[in-house]
């Protein structure tokens, strides 16, 4: 009996050591295995090749929440006794590494999924050699181009790129992947057309190359993708037209296009789709009217045919099927709403909701149909629909456009401000010595068409939109909040929309105003994992005038969770209303850190008049505080002025008086004693001497707390520079920008006059530029920086200061570089107020020849379109690395102005540019940069833009006309009438050296005014 015991334990002993001999991996798979973690950055490792468990992986003992990590093995060979791993799933764990080439270690694997990390690198060309069938790399950090040995994995079914860095043209040896159903692309860099060979691929089920640069139209031979079911091109770079043989395409579920661009279109026949689930087919100029066979589609659930050209009526027939969300938003449909669209959705039974009836999301503003009022079905109450009408008709008056559904209103009262907290509560914010209160919107429930009016304040939103793939059809919150940050209250929350987004401002008082957005992105993180790898993209518009094309919150990597404010000046309100539009173009991530995060993030606006104090009921506490605030501020900065005026008239005329003009004087700067700037200086030592302008010595010092200054002396031989130093004290103390340089202080004690400013460690643009000793090298990004960095400048003086200044001086030798080469606008000893209420003030000229717009040196009309004139010149003077004053081109131009234009017209931009760059400039950059100087050189002032357009325009937000001014083919081009006179009597002029700059040859000299007895001052740099 024993022994039959003995025998029967045996065998299981037997058995149990049989299979646990038969499931080991292979020692040289464990060994791949570890290094395939280290590779991708992993810390931590601890496998059991025993029981095909993972253990430990990541960058600390315990991985991060929502880590999936498992590898799968087969032991099923029937070649040996090991078991092999066939598939690897590292997803969510945010392992910082690269993208493991000792795959091909693992002959026998099938499945890689590494998404949702922080993997960086390219794909190794190694796994092309691999028979994998699926590969996902959503959600990384890879760059760099797709290699073409991946076209050698015919065995692949599944690939998956979305959410990365590559870039480059898409290989056509992916062509060869014929048993390819999933192709995903989306939100990439990639560029040129769609290989040819990609027709081919007819196995495909689900395309999606959303958020590309892709050229070049739609190609026709998606025709041969007959088992296609989910179609997705949002802002892929494609062009339409939408090809008419889509309509083969029988089996697709899914259609989704958005934004593209190309010729106008009818929609294209889709009534053969039977099983259509979702329609987006926005924003692709598509006209004439709605196919009535949409509402045949019994599995139909979305239809999204917004922001297109569609007239006619809506088709007055109810939807058989299921349909949630119909979104008609900016067109110019017309007549009633029919009654059959109210009740759309009726029938929709939703059992995992307890029998509860879904609501029918309808958005049809922005049309043009029949004023919907209270007596209109539209109007009533329906348990079912959510149906936003905001300006879906013109109605009698502006009001009604924005107010359906209510009676003769007229505004009890108009406001100049208005505070918004969006989808926060009510906050009070500390703002410039006022308590400001913020109107909250939290409170509002969402809703993929939803209008919202407060009609005690008089403003509301419209938002439109369902957020895609998030696997929420109820949208019942649209707001948005990040409780643990160091954030103020006012950034933790904000309002989303998956479209578009308007906030309005009714019983406004007429005039200019300013707007104030406030934007913090809380919805990705600041760190080092996948979370932070979102890109948020999204059109701002202010009174339907796009004022930021493709705005991003974060602006730079690691900016999420940080404040930034975008201000729009000189908004104009005519009619009562103002309006804020944010609209998603279809750009940017869309599943991270989850599907469906995307579109416009707003955390606060403000709406403030330019001329008159707030009078919104919430702040009108306020009123007087703000009155004395403003007032204090401006009077500050015009004393100081109509000081210099009245130095410069010579009210104030002796020099041992300057200390009695500046008693009493609260310039809010520190004041220097002579022995401090002395001792700074080294008794102003010539070996600190760093140049010399018209007003006097520039040296560089050092003060006691080591702080380096540029020390700026007023030379006792200047009368020209008593009045300067007191206009530039005048104008510079009021105002504080990242490119205007700082004034640390002055010094005035007895006959001196100097004023300290901050040290710019690289001198001028000028002498960057221009001068043979210098030894700094300007690259093409600096260049362009330096350039968007002075327009934001003069932006700034001409349109955000609460005083408009014309800098009148704008050259390459006053913009100073600091270390970081960002560039900071010096010297505003000519400057002068803008007199907002005048085109243009007569007043002598004073400046630099060839950077003097003709208007102003021709006949002394000053604008702020003189400034634009100027830094034109100075772009082309930093893209060409030449003086326009000393280069002297061959060819009968008079100037580098003229050369510009000249090679601007004959297509040849490229020669203009610095040969010191060789081949790292960018061509389109280039072309654009110098494109937007030649509309800053216009003759003509009003053609000329202003500043925030050039900044606009050289940050790409906004497109740049073709407006382009001819050159010196018309001899008597104004703008080069000064110059030619320069030139042919520079021997005979009688020059007067009484502002003399020794690094750039600046000289000063007189002549009769074209108007009579007054005198330009102007100076010339040849």
């Amino acid at each position: 009996m024993l022994s039959k015991i003995f025998f029967t334990l045996s065998i299981i002993a037997f058995t149990c050591f049989l299979h646990y001999a038969q499931s080991k991996l292979p020692q040289q798979e464990l060994d791949a295995l570890e290094e395939i973690t280290s590779t991708m950055g992993s810390t931590y490792w601890k496998f059991d090749g025993d029981s095909c468990q993972i253990q430990m992986l990541g960058l600390t003992k315990k991985p991060p929440d929502g880590c999936q990590s498992s590898i799968a093995c087969d032991c099923s060979s029937q070649n040996d006794t090991f078991c092999h791993v066939v598939r690897i799933e590292f997803k969510g764990c945010n392992l910082p590494g690269t993208l493991p080439p000792q795959l091909v270690k693992l002959p026998y694997l099938k499945l890689v999924d590494f998404a949702f990390n922080y993997l960086n690198g390219t794909i190794p060309k190694e796994w092309g050699s691999i028979e994998l069938t699926s590969i996902s790399l959503l959600v990384n950090r890879l760059s760099g181009e797709i290699p073409k040995e991946l076209g050698n994995i015919t065995t692949l079914t599944y690939l998956n790129l979305e959410a990365n860095q590559f870039s480059g043209l898409v290989p056509a040896e992916l062509g060869s992947l014929l048993n390819l159903q999933t192709l995903i692309l989306s939100s990439n860099k990639l560029s040129g057309n769609l290989p040819l060979t990609f027709s081919q691929l007819q196995n495909l089920t689900n395309f999606r190359i959303n958020d590309n640069s892709f050229n070049g139209k739609i190609p026709s031979f998606i025709q041969n993708w007959k088992q296609l079911q989910r179609l997705e091109m949002h802002a892929s770079g494609l062009e339409g037209p939408i090809p008419s043989n889509i309509s083969l395409l029988t089996n697709l579920s899914q259609l989704r296009i958005s934004d593209i661009n190309g010729p106008s279109q009818d929609i294209p026949i889709l009534s053969n789709m039977t099983g259509m689930i979702r329609v987006v087919l926005r924003n692709c100029n598509i006209t004439g009217e709605i196919p009535s066979y949409f509402w045949t589609m019994k599995d139909l659930e979305m239809l999204d045919l917004s922001f297109n050209n569609l007239f006619g009526e809506i088709p007055a027939r109810a939807h058989v099927g299921h349909l949630r969300f119909l979104f008609l938003t900016g067109n110019k449909l017309s007549g009633n709403v029919p009654d059959s669209v109210l009740m759309a959705g009726s029938n929709v039974y939703v059992p995992c909701f307890n029998h509860f009836y879904l609501n029918i999301e309808n958005d049809i503003s922005y049309n043009n149909f029949t004023y919907q009022g209270l007596e209109k079905s539209s109007c009533g109450d329906y348990l079912n629909l959510n149906l936003n009408m905001f300006r879906s008709s013109l109605g009698t008056n502006a009001l009604q456009g924005i107010l359906p559904c209510s009676t003769a209103f007229k505004c009890p009262r108009y406001s100049t401000c208005l505070h918004v907290s969006c989808g926060g509560k009510d906050i009070t914010v500390r703002e410039n010595g006022d308590d400001i209160l913020y109107v909250g919107d939290g409170y509002v429930v969402g809703g993929a068409a939803k209008l919202f009016k407060d009609h005690e304040n008089h403003w509301g939103f419209s938002s439109t939109g369902d957020f895609m793939d998030d696997g929420d059809f109820q949208n019942t919150r649209y707001s948005r909040s990040l409780s643990s940050s160091s954030l103020p209250e006012l950034y933790k929350t904000a309002r989303a929309s998956p479209i578009t987004l308007t906030y309005f401002h009714y019983c406004l008082e007429n005039g200019k105003y300013t707007v104030h957005l406030h934007f913090a992105e809380i919805q990705f993180s600041n760190d080092k994992t996948f979370r932070s790898l979102g890109r948020r993209l999204f059109n701002i518009y202010v009174q339907g005038v796009l004022v930021w094309k493709d705005f991003d919150i974060e602006d730079k990597p690691h900016l999420a969770q940080k404040m930034r404010k975008l201000s729009t000046y000189n908004v104009t309100v005519t009619d009562g209303i103002l309006e804020i539009r944010f609209y998603w173009a279809g750009k940017g991530t869309t599943r991270i850190p989850v599907s469906g995060v995307y579109g416009p993030l707003i955390s606060a606006f403000s709406i403030v008049s330019d001329s008159k104090p707030c009078s919104d009921q919430k702040n009108d506490g306020r009123r007087k505080v703000v009155i004395g605030v403003g007032f204090g501020v401006t009077a500050l900065c015009l004393v100081l002025i109509v000081v210099g005026i009245f130095w410069r008239k010579g009210y104030i005329k002796e020099i041992k008086r300057r200390e009695k003009v500046f008693k009493g004087q609260d310039f809010h700067m520190r004041t220097f004693t002579l022995k401090q700037i002395r001792a700074a200086t080294d008794g102003f030592s010539p070996a600190n001497k760093v140049g010399e302008g018209g007003f006097g010595p520039v040296y560089k010092g050092q003060l006691s707390d080591g702080t380096w200054v540029a020390v700026k002396q007023l030379s006792s031989k200047s009368r020209q520079g008593n009045h300067e130093f007191l206009n530039e004290i005048g104008m510079i103390s009021c105002f504080q920008h990242p490119n205007l340089v700082k004034l640390h202080g002055c010094c005035i004690e007895g006959d001196q006059l100097i004023l300290v400013y901050e040290y710019m460690e690289n001198n001028s643009l000028a002498h960057a530029l221009f001068s043979s000793e210098n030894q700094l090298k300007l690259d093409w990004p600096s260049r362009l920086r330096i350039c968007i960095g002075i327009a934001k400048g003069l932006a700034f003086l001409h349109e955000e200061s609460r005083l408009k200044v014309v800098h009148r001086d704008i050259k390459a030798t006053n913009v100073l570089l600091d270390g970081n080469l960002n560039p900071k606008i010096s010297d505003f000893g000519l400057a002068r107020l803008d007199e907002e209420d005048k085109t243009h003030i007569i007043t002598r000229v004073a400046g630099t020849i060839g950077y003097m717009a003709p208007e102003y040196a021709l006949w002394g009309y000053l604008s702020y379109k003189a400034d634009v004139y100027s830094f034109g010149v100075v772009v082309l003077e930093t893209v060409s690395g030449k003086s326009n004053n000393n280069y002297m081109p061959s060819d009968n131009c008079v100037c580098l102005l003229d050369k510009a234009l000249y090679l601007e017209r004959t297509e040849n931009v490229m020669q203009l540019v610095d040969e010191r760059l060789g081949s790292e400039v960018n061509p389109t950059e280039t072309k654009n940069t110098v494109k937007v100087a030649l509309l800053c050189t216009n003759p003509s002032p009003s053609l000329r833009p202003t500043m925030s357009e050039v900044v606009n325009m050289l940050e790409g937000r906004i497109s740049i006309p073709d407006i382009i001014p001819e050159g010196n083919t018309y001899t008597q081009d104004l703008r080069f009438k000064a110059m030619r006179d320069v030139h042919q009597n520079k021997e005979g002029h009688s020059l007067s050296t009484s502002r003399t700059d020794d690094s750039t040859g600046i000289l000063t000299h007189s002549t009769p005014s074209m108007l009579g007895n007054d005198i330009h001052e102007i100076s010339s740099e040849l």
